[in-house]
């Protein structure tokens, strides 16, 4: 069963639910943090699903048309990786009720919605895993887990020694996927939640979950409870194993994050490297996949992208305009639009701030543009990607975007120095006197035998289409 083509044309936005927005303050835990503090792994600051539910206003506006919501089942954290009830709403989040009402509103929108699925270990909390904290070796679920002897000292300072657990913590007990019932449990609810209206899932850590036919089932059980359903796993590498028929319909491709930071944020890959890199990337995964990968420049486990930039946003702005521009679905780690900062998690995982005299308008208006030009221009959202053209000493690149009815030329200039030079455009097949559009200024280019003459500021960008393809609609300079 192919990937399905909603996700090519689909601009995620990443939620962290306890620190987006807070719509129902009924639910906030006893000692709920003040809005805004800095993150602990174990504070909480009251953001829940009513939240996201009344800032779905501010999605449409910003463009976005799909959700990751990162965990909101039951469990005792923050960041809710360790599950205590799969089929329950967190109570500091709202009730299913509330999940409901967001998921009609959001579909009312056009949205998807995507769950997180945490399926490689559990919550101490858990029942299966609290029956065995209580009865150890006369636990009906002993073979639930991976246990090494008894007693098993789930608590306490130290590394889980006597049953394996997620990188050896022991608030994260390690699932036995090969025991029937654990299979059985496991893919019953990811099925209840497709059923009840998700639109697919990200996969935690699907590669260290041991038995491999475990994805194949999964998917078997998803795509036939909703065959547009997309699965995309947390796989860090750029591993074609993961992507098909028996697995996912993308990754995370968290290796084109890394050379977009390593090109732009710290100018460590040359432009030549970079664009060999950039256009190998999808030719790795089979066809039919290759536009299906989830693209973050930022996420709940990486340091901010404003904070990798030392703070210049123009280097933010060209970080999402190469994003933006590559095959896949472009994804805004919440917050990133205004400026948010924040180094290795929890400090990732600040508070939204809706004051917006906070926010770095400008940028937000840049994003904003970026997801318009990318929604307006198809040629962005399928098909190849081609190097052009590549000046390692000025630091500058091009490629072609092509699929099978349009082209687009990215030119990318990642230095601190204004670039003025001549492109030839020959290769992207256009007619060598016509005019081409900038389709983030709005304004047209002239072509003269098939050449174009361009001047890009510091950390800019332009995409280039042929005029006639494209309306003139001036857009923020980006």
């Amino acid at each position: 069963m192919p990937a399905p083509a909603w996700v090519s044309d689909a601009i995620f936005y990443q939620i962290f639910p306890d620190r987006f927005a807070n719509g129902d303050r009924s639910n906030d835990p006893p000692g709920v943090e003040p809005w805004g503090s800095t993150p602990t792994v174990w504070g909480f600051q009251g953001g829940d699903l009513r939240g996201i539910l009344e800032k779905l206003d501010y999605l449409s506006d910003l463009g976005v048309n799909a959700l990751y919501l990162n965990p909101i089942f039951a469990a005792a954290s923050n960041h809710r990786y360790n599950t205590t009830d799969y089929y329950q709403i967190d109570r500091r989040l709202g009730t299913l009720g509330d999940w409901t009402a967001l998921l009609d509103a959001a579909h009312h929108r056009g949205f998807h919605v995507v769950l997180d699925g945490v399926f490689n270990h559990c919550g101490r909390g858990f029942f299966a895993f609290y029956d065995l904290m209580e009865w150890e070796a006369h636990s009906a679920y002993q073979d639930w887990f991976h246990v090494q002897r008894f007693p098993l000292g789930a608590y306490g300072p130290g590394v889980a020694e006597t049953y394996r657990a997620w990188w050896d913590l022991k608030s994260l007990p390690k699932f036995n996927t090969s025991q029937p019932d654990v299979r059985r449990y496991l893919l019953a609810v990811a099925r209840h939640w497709i059923e009840r209206g998700a639109d697919g899932w990200r996969l935690d850590v699907p590669n260290e979950i041991d038995d491999d036919t475990f994805w194949a089932e999964f998917r078997s059980v998803v795509k036939a409870a909703n065959p547009d359903a997309y699965l995309v796993g947390e796989i860090w590498e750029a591993d074609p194993q993961w992507v098909g028929e028996n697995h996912f319909d993308g990754l995370m491709l968290y290796p084109l994050r890394k050379l977009i930071v390593d090109f732009v944020a710290t100018g460590t890959l040359s432009a030549t490297q970079f664009l060999e890199q950039i256009a190998s990337l999808t030719q790795k995964f089979p066809e039919g996949f290759r536009d299906h990968h989830y693209l973050p420049i930022g996420s709940h486990d990486t340091e901010r992208i404003r904070t990798l930039c030392a703070g210049e946003s123009q280097k933010v702005r060209l970080a999402a305009l190469i994003q933006f521009t590559f095959p896949g679905a472009p994804a805004v780690y919440y917050g990133d639009e205004i400026g948010l900062e924040g180094g290795k998690d929890p400090d990732s995982r600040r508070a939204f701030s809706w004051h917006e005299a906070t926010w770095d308008a400008d940028l937000r208006d840049s994003i904003q543009a970026l997801i318009r030009v990318r929604s307006q221009t198809p040629a962005l959202r399928r098909g190849d990607v081609i190097p052009l053209f590549a000046d390692d000493r000025r630091r500058l690149c091009a490629f072609i975007r092509r699929s099978d009815r349009h082209s687009a030329v990215v030119v990318v200039n990642a230095s601190s120095d204004p670039q003025s030079f001549d492109l030839s455009l020959a290769e992207a097949g256009w007619q060598s006197e016509l005019s081409v559009m900038d389709v983030i200024r709005g304004v047209r280019v002239p072509v003269s035998g098939g050449r174009t003459g361009l001047t890009l500021g510091p950390w800019h960008g332009v995409i280039l289409v042929p005029s006639a393809s494209h309306a003139s609609v001036p857009s923020p300079q980006v």
